[in-house]
């Protein structure tokens, strides 16, 4: 992406500059810079040092592949768009056509609302509505901060302003990049014991041992891989999952997780406009279809918050 397609410093401010992806709200702290969009709360990139660590995209387009957006109040998909609450059949709108699914939520298209900013922060909200397939009042809060280390920190809140209990799944769906190194010579670790199987859908069916070319925990090359899988029992250090991708020379980035985030989705394609490959790398609090298997979700209590966190760090 060249540098004119970047917001400049006070785009924030622009009234007469606009983006398909609305406000941009830039961050910079030494060498860090983090912009971040009114459309979905998303990342549109984080960089340290001119070191594009993220992929991204130009301002007069969406996020292709989804990139970097937040995901609430669900992530990844829900089968047909059905699920059942209390015996009652409930229908989503079918976002994914291709595999007829319900797809990373109902904010994608949504336009979060400045709630707060600081010199190295922003945090923004949005509203989920009642609505047909979801019927609760929910409130999707997103907070971005470069640290005093020049790490990005990513805080995603979920409050229940409703009168019943609601289930939720939170996700993000970044994808990282080491500057200009190839994607190819890129080394990918994920320390995971365990992956989900999925069907041509991708609506996960079983679990099995994370082996063979899912064993990305000693590292394993990009290559000429293409992944869509999302593995669990992830090995936490001091409450934090580390997966990281390496170049040839060393340097390396990372997401990391917390221990409220027990699953993650590894996403290499050949899809990205312009890239030969491209590594999404998404923590979630539970995978596709929890809404119906029930694996990693959760209940909120009417007025009880929940908060999942994560964030990118860099050796460059």
């Amino acid at each position: 992406m060249s540098a004119s397609s970047l917001p400049s410093d006070n785009a924030q401010h622009s009234e007469s500059r606009r983006f398909a992806t609305g406000r941009q709200f830039e961050l910079r702290r030494g060498d860090a810079v983090a912009v971040v969009t009114e459309l979905a709360a998303g990342l549109r990139l984080y960089s340290r040092g001119g070191i594009q660590l993220t992929e991204s995209y130009g301002d007069d387009e969406i996020p292709p592949g989804a990139t970097g957006i937040t995901l609430a109040p669900w992530a990844n998909r829900v089968e047909d768009g059905v699920w059942y609450l209390e015996g009652k059949k409930q229908q989503l709108d079918i976002t994914e056509a291709s595999r007829n699914n319900a797809s990373h939520g109902l904010l994608r298209n949504t336009g979060y609302v400045l709630a707060d900013e600081s010199e190295f922060s922003v945090t923004l909200d949005a509203t989920v509505f009642p609505q047909h397939g979801y019927p609760f009042l929910m409130r999707h809060r997103v907070r971005y901060e470069l640290d005093e280390a020049l790490d990005l920190r990513v805080s995603q809140t979920l409050v229940n302003d409703s009168q019943s209990e609601a289930p939720f799944v939170l996700g993000a769906h970044p994808y990282l990049r080491l500057g200009d190194t190839a994607p190819e010579d890129l080394v990918l670790t994920v320390k995971a014991r365990t992956r989900l199987v999925a069907d041509e859908r991708l609506i996960p069916r079983s679990a099995t041992p994370a082996d063979g070319q899912y064993d990305f925990s000693a590292g394993t090359a990009v290559g000429s891989a293409l992944v869509d899988v999302a593995l669990t029992d992830l090995t936490f250090d001091g409450g934090v999952a580390r997966h990281t991708l390496t170049g040839p020379d060393g340097r390396s980035v990372s997401l990391e997780q917390d221990e409220y985030c027990h699953y993650v989705h590894v996403f290499i394609t050949d899809t990205f406009p312009g890239r030969s490959r491209a590594v999404a790398i998404e923590p979630m609090t539970g995978p596709a279809n929890a809404f119906n298997s029930g694996d990693g979700l959760r209940w909120l209590a009417p007025g009880e918050a929940f908060t999942m966190n994560w964030g990118i760090t860099a050796s460059v």
